[in-house]
């Protein structure tokens, strides 16, 4: 029995997977550069926990993993879109916050790297602050980190597919 043409490989989808990851971190770097939308503190984390993801499925691509380790990417990728997808929830609860309950904003990232210890500077970047509540950006009324919810959702039922693919013999 061969494999339906129309469903792309284990493989493949690793590779869809990290080529997905990459394009939103060039989106992330366009609106960064292009549009002079500077990052707040969630969303660099939020860009490390999609750079995880993409490199997660990198590797299995590169090392194409026999069923156990393909369980094994598939299940540590769910694990950071969903890390990162809280994250992307937390910023989107700040967004949503009224002006009076809004926390106040902090110094930049990099200030806090140079002149606190790194686990407060990580407190600060996991937390977020004031400067996350600003809405810079939105596309049918709806934020960049609601946006990223949306790919964040997309990247754990990818990998929950991959999860539960068999492969043949």
């Amino acid at each position: 029995m061969s494999a339906n043409p129309l469903i792309p490989s284990i493989r493949l989808t690793n590779l869809v997977l990290f080529l997905g990851c990459t394009g939103l971190i060039l989106i992330g770097l366009y609106m960064q550069h292009g549009m002079d939308l500077a990052p707040c503190a969630l969303c660099i984390t939020q860009r490390i926990f999609i750079i995880a993801t993409g490199l997660l499925a990198l590797i299995a691509f590169v090392f194409n993993p026999a069923q156990l380790g393909l369980r094994i990417f598939a299940g540590l990728g769910i694990l950071m879109s969903i890390i990162g997808g809280g994250f992307s929830a937390r910023h989107t609860y700040l967004q949503s916050l009224p002006p009076e309950s809004q926390p106040a904003c902090g110094p930049s990232l990099g200030y806090l790297i140079e002149n606190f210890p790194l686990q407060d500077a990580f407190s600060v970047l996991l937390r977020g602050d004031g400067n996350c509540s600003e809405v810079a950006w939105t596309f049918l009324g709806i934020s960049i980190p609601g946006w990223t919810i949306v790919a964040f959702a997309g990247l754990v039922i990818i990998n929950l597919w991959q999860f539960f693919r068999t492969r043949s013999a």
